[in-house]
């Protein structure tokens, strides 16, 4: 990733004002958010273009940078109560004003040029187009190209295990851009309430599948994939949803008793958790008790409630329907299995726009505590933005769990098999044309998303994009760097 300036920790504008009220007793009460909660917002590092000027010109043949290893100051401390004393923005703009939804950007572009002409350098990349490890397959005889690894801090006695996280190695030609090793205490204070919660709290997975709880790091995921995040209570929004998310995947689709047969039944049902049911005082109370019945159903219901407590309506709205994009891809796939179909590699893409990744980048603006307006964040533009970004991170999942899906029963769906199945390759090349899929995807979503930052650079949009490419990166990092659940085919 070229020289990101600033820590990522810190990259938001000055008038995208936090919204974060006061964090559940039980967590406020630990004292731990006081010690790693974030400092003001800096301005941003570099000058962005302003509206209507010409985006750079990418030249596929240029040489390829390497990435240096980085270094990411520490945040400062501040008191849990000045972290948490943040005002609540007005439905509209990030400062609280209010424009007509089609004019907004029009409106704001004079008064929001002098703060978005600065930028983070999750969006100078964007804005760069491609470059950094994985351009290289762009090019003939460019495919062996593998970054180094960022750089490893140091473990914490409260991290996940007591060593830094394995490393592993990013898929030879890929396109991604390196993060910074996320910090230590934010990982291990993750890991800590999370664990607590899912046990003790919504009692999510029985003890013996506690290895495989810890194996799955969701709290350096979190951490990763949300670098703004103003305190822990806010990463712990997007761990309880990963983790309850999971948890419905897991039980009601795949590896935990998972099975096409009924899927939609279960799915509808777990979905009243987070959109509740509004039915008579008669049958309320039946509908209530089955919350409980089930670990997915008790983890999307406490996750949804501790979700609400920091998002707005809309933020709250936009997810319940990201979800059920979620839900009507995992019902896609669950048909086809039935039916033994093998989809053609069109479908197979098109499934996976809506069984994906989608809910958890979408989120970014809660988590960091302010708000991308609902007129903003609905703008065509946009909405193709996070399709792409969203495309793009569950291809790297179909990528990186390639060999363990392979030693999985049955035939697993994942785009290296459809493309071998579909159009007549072997499995090596079958997977070398589904990164090249991937780096498209990629390309698109940072031209797409530069093109979007330049023509509307209301401060609030230049954030979402921000986290969103945060997201992106955040989520290869932890594929990468999982070596307890994910190796690499022997293709190379």
């Amino acid at each position: 990733m070229p020289d990101p300036g600033s820590s990522p920790q810190q990259s938001s504008t000055p008038a995208a004002a936090a919204r974060a009220p006061a964090a559940p007793a039980e967590e406020a009460g630990t004292g731990q958010d006081a010690l790693l909660t974030l400092p003001g917002p800096p301005a941003f590092p570099f000058p962005f273009p302003a509206v209507g000027e010409a985006l750079p010109e990418v030249r596929e043949s240029a040489p390829v940078a390497e990435s240096a290893p980085v270094h990411v100051p520490e945040p400062e401390p501040v008191s849990e109560a000045d972290s948490e004393a943040v005002s609540e923005p007005t439905p509209g703009c990030d400062d609280g004003t209010v424009g007509e939804p089609n004019s907004r950007c029009a409106e704001e572009s004079a008064a929001a040029a002098g703060q978005a002409g600065q930028a983070s350098s999750a969006l100078e990349r964007i804005l760069c187009g491609p470059s950094g490890p994985g351009t290289s397959s762009l090019r003939p005889g460019g495919r062996g190209l593998v970054s180094p690894a960022p750089p490893a801090s140091q473990a914490s006695p409260s991290s996940e295990t007591s060593q830094p996280p394995a490393q592993g190695e990013p898929i030879p030609g890929l396109y991604h851009h390196p993060v910074p090793e996320p910090d230590p205490a934010r990982v291990g204070e993750v890991s800590r309430r999370i664990k607590r919660w899912a046990v003790d709290e919504v009692q999510a997975y029985p003890p013996e599948w506690e290895e495989e709880f810890d194996g799955f790091s969701v709290g350096r995921y979190m951490v990763a994939c949300h670098p703004d995040a103003p305190t822990i209570e806010h990463l712990m929004v997007a761990t309880r949803l990963m983790v309850a998310e999971n948890a419905v995947d897991d039980c009601y689709c795949e590896d935990h008793g998972g099975s096409p047969v009924g899927l939609g039944s279960r799915l509808l049902l777990a979905h009243t958790a987070l959109d509740p049911l509004h039915t008579t005082g008669e049958y309320e109370p039946a509908w209530v008790e089955s919350l409980q019945s089930d670990a997915p159903r008790r983890a999307y219901r406490s996750a949804m409630e501790y979700f609400l407590r920091k998002a707005s309506d809309s933020q709250a709205d936009r997810y319940r329907h990201d979800m059920s994009r979620l839900h009507l891809g995992y019902l896609a796939e669950a048909a086809w299995a039935q039916t033994e179909h093998m989809p053609e590699v069109w479908e197979y893409l098109a499934m996976r726009q809506f069984n994906n990744f989608r809910p958890c980048p979408t989120i970014t603006d809660t988590v960091g505590g302010y708000e991308l307006p609902a007129d903003l964040h609905a703008r065509p533009a946009m909405q193709r933005v996070i399709a792409l970004a969203g495309n793009a991170t569950t291809l790297v999942n179909d990528l990186y769990s390639y060999t363990k899906e392979l030693k999985s029963p049955g035939t697993h769906l994942n785009l290296p098999v459809v493309i071998a199945e579909r159009e007549g390759l072997s499995e090596r090349d079958a997977y070398l044309k589904a990164v090249e899929v991937h780096n498209d995807l990629m390309h698109t979503f940072e031209t797409e998303a530069a093109a979007l930052a330049a023509a509307c650079p209301v401060p609030s949009v230049l954030r979402f994009l921000r986290g969103v490419a945060a997201w992106v990166d955040g989520n290869h990092y932890w594929h990468q760097t999982n070596t307890y659940r994910y190796s690499l085919p022997d293709f190379w």
